[in-house]
Formats: structure tokens, C-alpha cells, sequence
């Protein structure tokens, strides 16, 4: 529990509608250039089949109020690569960082916050809960975030992510992104070291 909201992996089921609703409510598109700039925004439209398929590999961390998701933090296996083509050059991007060579690791397939629930400490305890939870079987989380989306950049390093690479593809210039998991104590090398 935190703040009056419920932190835990998600049921499968209505999870999935809310975390799609979710998405829908915060994607770029849909808050508009102002909003954006100030709040953050998601780029990702996950269909519902491939976010079933994510959580047959593994369930998604989901904040609830009630029985509705105010958060989520989704967990992507590298297995789920096709589930999400769009996402397909930051595939490539870390099939080919030395950073990552011999380390475990999964793809935040994206967070998000409601408006009604953001600066409550939720994105931080939705990171806190893949930490806890996501060590034994992980060794690093890593994701992409646009480089224009500092809102979404400034609350990734406060949780402890470190900058592995920069790339541009048909869509925008991103980070690329790692949280060691299992205590934060091990940092995943900078670009074109071994870790």
C-alpha cells in the first residue's frame, strides 16, 4: 500500500483494460503539445493481445485505487520483442550495447501515472516494486524515453537510471536507459565499456 493505493503485479484481466485506458487517456496525441511539455506523455499503443502475451511471460507492477488502475509500470521480456513492432530499433539499439553483454535483463514497456494520482510517489514506487519483486529473475530494467520528454527523463535518473546510448530513428531522439535492479548497487557500464 501506498498513499491509499494498492502496489502489486497485475491480475490479468480488468488490469489489462485499465492499463489500456490509461494509456489511451495520457498518449501524446491525445494531451496535446502544452500538456505534454509539462506533464509527460506515452507514445506506445499497446494492442490488448500483446499485453496479454507480456503478462504470460510475466505480469506488469500496476497501482491500484480501488479496482482501478491509477498506474502502471509494464514489464516487457525480451521475449515479447514482435509483440510491439514500433519498438523494433530500440531492439536493435541493445542487441548491440557492450553495456548489456552477459547481463539479464527486460524492457519497461512503458509507465504511466494518472493525472489524479501524479506527485504521490507513485512512479517511484512502482520502480521500487519491480526492484523488489523483478531481482531474482533480472539484473537490469532498461528502457527508451524521448529526449524531448524531460519530465519523464528527470524521473528516471531520480529512480536510479544511468544514460547507455542516444539514437535517432523515424520517430524521435531517445534514450536509451538502465536501473540495476537487486539493491541498486551495481551500475550497468557507461557506452562502449564493459560493465
Amino acid at each position: 500500500m501506498h498513499d491509499g493505493v494498492n502496489i502489486g503485479f497485475s491480475n490479468g484481466t480488468t488490469d489489462l483494460d485499465g492499463i489500456i485506458a490509461l494509456q489511451r487517456a495520457n498518449l501524446e496525441t491525445t494531451v496535446g503539445p502544452d500538456e505534454a511539455r509539462r506533464e509527460g506523455y506515452v507514445t506506445v499503443v499497446h494492442t490488448r493481445e500483446a499485453l496479454e502475451a507480456m503478462h504470460a511471460l510475466c505480469p506488469s507492477i500496476v497501482a491500484r485505487a480501488g479496482d482501478q488502475v491509477v498506474g502502471y509500470a509494464l514489464v516487457m521480456p525480451v521475449e515479447c520483442r514482435a509483440f510491439v513492432p514500433i519498438l523494433e530499433p530500440m531492439f536493435e539499439q541493445l542487441a548491440g550495447l557492450e553495456a548489456l553483454r552477459d547481463k539479464r535483463y527486460y524492457v519497461m514497456g512503458q509507465v504511466c501515472i494518472a493525472r489524479s494520482h501524479r506527485g504521490r510517489g507513485l512512479f517511484d514506487a512502482l520502480y521500487a516494486a519491480h526492484r523488489a519483486w523483478l531481482a531474482d529473475r533480472w539484473d537490469l530494467c532498461v528502457t527508451d524515453v524521448a529526449v524531448r520528454n524531460q519530465r519523464s527523463m528527470r524521473a528516471h535518473e531520480r529512480v536510479g537510471f544511468t544514460r547507455l546510448a542516444t539514437y535517432t530513428d523515424a520517430t524521435d531522439t531517445w534514450a536509451l536507459i538502465a536501473m540495476p535492479l537487486g539493491g541498486g548497487s551495481e551500475r550497468p557500464g557507461e557506452p562502449g565499456r564493459s560493465p
